[in-house]
This record gives structure tokens, C-alpha cells and sequence, in this order.
């Protein structure tokens, strides 16, 4: 069996989660200032980029970190070009850890229209998914945002997700198409009705040979998207925890049957820099562990 085909099985059978390791330049601040690093600690975005490697690859390296709970886990591009322990990030990834990497495509959000956030353009797309596939890269993530129940703002957000998925598709990656939907609108559940109608409608439309995996904001209402999770062209179904913490994150994950997370800062949460690694590797291990047993339902 290939690589790709097990890794393929993987996500699609195995217990687990995908971890979101994904921050770009507009949140890796914010995500090294929970890490106990100021920004006095860098003076341009290279340094950035370089210390949050750093704490990307403790991470990474951690012994609770490993395929036996971690199905994938998504990479800034930064990421996948620099090497952890002498091997390209994606080849660790796989070949150290067996947790299947995906690349982060988007170039981060346009201005609010209708309600929502499309995806600003990305001129660079093809050459990045050959960079990817060459690199090693399973699939892709990119991420829209839904702000009110305006059917033009969410179909926009849909249609466009789902566009240039299949330009990922062709290109022999498989997308994770994230639509996610703002947990402070007070149209929240409203916005899920539109936004279940749109997915359906796009999923039926893939040909047989076409996958996707989805990664949708936790629902008001529980099973919510369960005709998503059955659907023959989706892999896999993640819930992204949306600034909920860790703890309301778990509650909500653990209602939604067939759902694993994909979490990012609810993942970090309480690592600090300033841990030992036995301190750093046991809080790690207890938030892998609440998150892995909230996606098992």
C-alpha cells in the first residue's frame, strides 16, 4: 500500500483528530503570547516565524504527540518548508510520527460582504499544490467565515470553497473545506440552516472520484450535520472549536456522533514555554487525551 492510500485509510477509519498547527502571520502573535512569548522575543516576521517554529516543533516531538491519537495535522506553509529533527516537516510528520500533513492554502480572508468572508484571491495556488505533493503534503485547508444568515454571503463562501477544492482535487491533493461559521452571531443556528443546504448541494454534485473533508464550526444543535458525515464524498468530518475553550469545545464535540476535532488553540491550551518538558509533555498529554475522547463519540 502507498503512502497516500494509508494515509487515505487513515483519515477516513481511524480514531483520532487533526491538529490545526496552522497559524499564520496574523495570529502567530497572539498564539506565542498564550505560549508565554512576548513580542519583544522577535523584531521582524523571520524571527517570528522561526520561534514559533520552535514551539511547533516541541510539540511535534513531544512523545504524546504520535499517530496512535492524531490523525493529520495542518501546516503553515513556513512550516512545511523548514525541518524538525533533520527531516522536512511533512516527511517527519509521516514518517516519524504516522500523522498525515496538510498544508495551509488560503492567503487569509477578504472584506466582509454579505454577511461574510471569502477568501482573498491566491494567484500562486497551482505552484504551491505542486510544492505540496512534492513535499510530501496528504491535503490542503483553507478557511471562509460566516458572520449573518445571508444566503448570498454563505452561497458565496460555499461556491468559492468548493471551486477551488476541486482545482485541489485535480491537482492529486484532498481540500478540507472550512466554511466556518462566527460563534458570537446572534444568527448562528440560522446561518447552519443555509449553510447545510449549500454543503448538500455541492457534495452531490462531486464526481465519484472526487473527496473532500469538511471542517465546520461545533452546532447549535446536536447531529447537525450528520448528513455531511454520511455523504460518500466526504472522508471525514472536523469540528473547529471556534474560540470556544477547550473544556465547551470537548462538551459540544461530544454530542455530534461521527465528528472529530480539528482544534488549534483549544489544542495548546496551558502549554507555556516556560514548562519543563515533563510539565509541557503531561499538560500536552491530558488535552490530546480530553480531545481524543470527545471525538470518539
Amino acid at each position: 500500500m502507498t503512502d497516500s492510500s494509508q494515509q487515505y485509510e487513515k483519515i477516513k477509519s481511524q480514531p483520532g483528530f487533526i491538529a490545526a498547527l496552522d497559524q499564520s502571520g496574523g495570529s502567530t502573535p497572539k498564539a506565542l503570547a498564550n505560549y508565554g512569548i512576548g513580542a519583544d522575543a522577535f523584531s521582524n516576521d523571520e524571527e517570528m516565524y522561526a520561534v514559533v517554529h520552535q514551539m511547533r516543533s516541541r510539540i511535534v516531538t513531544s512523545p504524546s504527540f504520535n499517530g496512535d491519537r492524531i490523525l493529520g495535522a495542518i501546516l503553515f506553509e513556513n512550516t512545511m518548508d523548514r525541518d524538525i529533527d533533520g527531516r522536512s516537516t511533512a516527511d517527519y510528520l509521516w514518517g516519524v510520527k504516522n500523522v498525515v500533513p496538510f498544508l495551509k492554502v488560503d492567503k487569509g480572508l477578504a472584506d466582509e460582504d454579505n454577511g461574510a468572508q471569502i477568501m482573498k484571491p491566491m494567484p500562486d495556488l497551482d505552484a504551491l499544490l505542486a510544492r505540496g505533493k512534492q513535499k510530501g503534503i496528504f491535503g490542503t485547508k483553507m478557511r471562509s467565515v460566516i458572520k449573518t444568515a445571508n444566503p448570498t454571503g454563505v452561497n458565496a463562501v460555499v461556491d468559492q470553497q468548493f471551486e477551488v477544492g476541486k482545482r485541489i482535487i485535480a491537482a492529486g491533493l484532498v481540500p478540507i473545506i472550512e466554511p466556518e461559521v462566527d460563534i458570537h452571531s446572534a444568527q448562528k443556528s440560522e446561518i447552519e440552516a443555509l449553510l447545510i443546504v449549500a454543503l448538500m448541494k455541492h457534495l452531490d454534485e462531486l464526481g465519484d472520484d472526487q473527496f473532500v473533508i469538511l471542517k465546520l464550526t461545533l452546532p447549535e444543535q446536536a447531529n447537525y450535520y450528520a448528513s455531511c458525515i454520511g455523504h460518500p464524498q466526504v472522508l471525514r468530518v472536523a469540528a473547529l472549536s471556534g474560540g470556544y475553550s477547550r473544556e465547551e469545545a470537548n462538551r459540544r464535540l461530544a454530542t455530534n456522533h461521527g465528528m472529530v476535532a480539528s482544534f488549534s488553540r483549544a489544542l495548546t491550551e496551558g502549554l507555556s514555554s516556560q514548562q519543563s518538558d515533563d510539565e509541557f509533555n503531561t499538560m500536552l498529554d491530558g488535552s490530546i487525551e480530553s480531545i481524543v475522547q470527545a471525538s470518539r463519540t
